[in-house]
């Protein structure tokens, strides 16, 4: 016989939670393997003794690990998704008919404890992981990504130079409209600090930029689209977010201009658990954060007796002082150089021991000095001839040109990093390094990106 449900709201029911979550339950088992109480005394110096009970710290980062794994980066729309979900209540210790924190009380608390909290609790978690036997620690994949900040590019403000701004300003490049008149989206607070809204380009940097600009017309406000609110030339150089001081403008090829952080991430490459993630500013490059990741993904294994061998990036990490604090820190580099990386011009050949070159002709260049090169402050080395050996060369004039009276060139100071590195690179265990990096690193990215708010 056909049935039909009858729906009538009881004044009084018996209901326990915990009987209505299975015990199979994602929420159900992550709440028996994560223990978050040592957060009471690591917190406590954070709150007053008097006035009202605050959040509880454990809700609190049970909350934001809800957050991520729901894809939920509204602190106003998780609450309502976690009420609605009896799993989430019995992993956050709440029954049903216990209000939940109001979503301010979650943003105020994530202002409250600075980043050593956050880093502590990162810590428990990754050696929860390493207990488990899902760290090896011997081979670590590093990679970034740009991260959005959350500030528009419309609130932009030009940084003050010790001189009158518009006359400095007009002295090295044309200025838009845009920049001569109020933000389109005025701040209501101007967050940035005295140093980020002074100009510290030199005149030499800032000439850069009117070099990079040299495609604009004179007036850029005369370029066709110059009418549309993004059609202006913007550089870390002469502007700054009063929003977000943090956020730096950087771009990738074929994209617009952005507000970003840059976030560093690392994962072990045995089971994808990420080791260590940080966020920098967008407008560094890769390379020059390598040092300290390595630093302190070096500490944290080491503090849980684990060893770091192998280490897996991208081109973007290579240079020669990377790879000289690799070996120093006896890790192995798995890192392609640049293609601009040449060890020797093109028909010369090094001799190790002797420290010198032999040209095509058979002649000896020898090593003259040690140099920092100006643009990049790179540590170089200088080899030349004397003139007397070039002199009667029978190719001279393809070799020297029509000026030069000796064959003088610069090669890196790190030669002989460059190319143990290169080794190792281009062995079968560097082409397996390859395809570790590329089926752990980036896909955690993308996960995290994707799936995990």
């Amino acid at each position: 016989m056909q049935g039909k449900k009858q729906y009538q709201e009881k004044l009084f029911n018996q209901f326990q939670l915990s009987d209505r979550v299975p015990k199979d339950n994602f929420y159900r088992r992550l709440k028996d393997a994560l223990d978050l109480d040592y957060l009471y005394p690591l917190t406590k110096g954070y709150y007053g003794s008097s006035g009202q009970k605050s959040i509880d710290p454990v809700v609190f980062f049970k909350l934001c690990l809800v957050g991520y794994l729901e894809n939920i980066t509204s602190d106003r729309k998780l609450i309502p998704h976690c009420s609605m979900r009896l799993d989430i209540l019995f992993f956050l210790g709440y029954d049903i008919d216990d209000e939940l924190p109001w979503h301010s009380t979650i943003s105020r608390t994530r202002q409250l404890f600075p980043e050593q909290v956050f880093e502590e609790v990162f810590t428990k978690v990754f050696e929860l992981c390493i207990s488990k036997g899902m760290v090896s620690g011997h081979t670590q994949a590093i990679d970034s990504a740009p991260v959005k900040a959350n500030a528009s590019m419309d609130s932009l403000e030009l940084k003050v130079p010790e001189e009158e701004l518009e006359s400095y300003l007009r002295s090295v490049r044309q200025i838009s409209k845009r920049d001569k008149e109020e933000p389109f989206r005025k701040s209501k607070e101007n967050k940035a600090g005295k140093g980020q809204q002074t100009m510290s380009a030199s005149k030499k940097e800032l000439q850069d930029i009117t070099n990079r600009n040299n495609k604009w017309a004179k007036e850029q406000d005369q370029r066709p689209g110059a009418g549309n609110k993004g059609a202006r030339y913007t550089s870390n150089k002469t502007h700054y977010s009063p929003t977000d001081p943090d956020a730096r403008i950087s771009v990738k090829p074929g994209k617009a201009r952005k507000l970003n952080y840059l976030s560093q991430l690392t994962v072990d490459t045995s089971n994808h658990v990420i080791t260590d993630i940080k966020a920098y500013h967008a407008d560094g490059k890769d390379n020059q954060q390598l040092a300290d990741i390595v630093k302190r993904v070096q500490r944290r294994l080491w503090n849980s007796g684990l060893l770091w061998e192998n280490c897996v990036a991208d081109t973007g990490y290579s240079s020669g002082e990377n790879y000289a604090f690799l070996e120093k820190s006896q890790i192995k580099s798995f890192i392609p150089p640049h293609s601009t990386y040449k060890g020797s011009p093109d028909g010369f050949t090094y001799k190790e021991s002797q420290d010198h070159y032999v040209c095509p002709q058979g002649k000896v260049i020898p090593f003259k000095k040690v140099f920092y090169e100006k643009k990049n402050n790179t540590k170089k080395k200088e080899y030349r001839a004397s003139k007397k050996v070039c002199i009667d060369c029978p190719i001279r004039t393809q070799c020297l040109g029509k000026s030069a009276r000796e064959k003088k060139f610069t090669v890196t100071y790190y030669r002989a990093q460059y190319e143990r590195n290169i080794a190792r690179v281009n062995s079968p265990q560097g082409r397996y390094m390859k395809s570790k990096r590329q089926s752990t690193v980036e896909p955690v990215f993308g996960t995290l990106t994707q799936f995990m708010g």
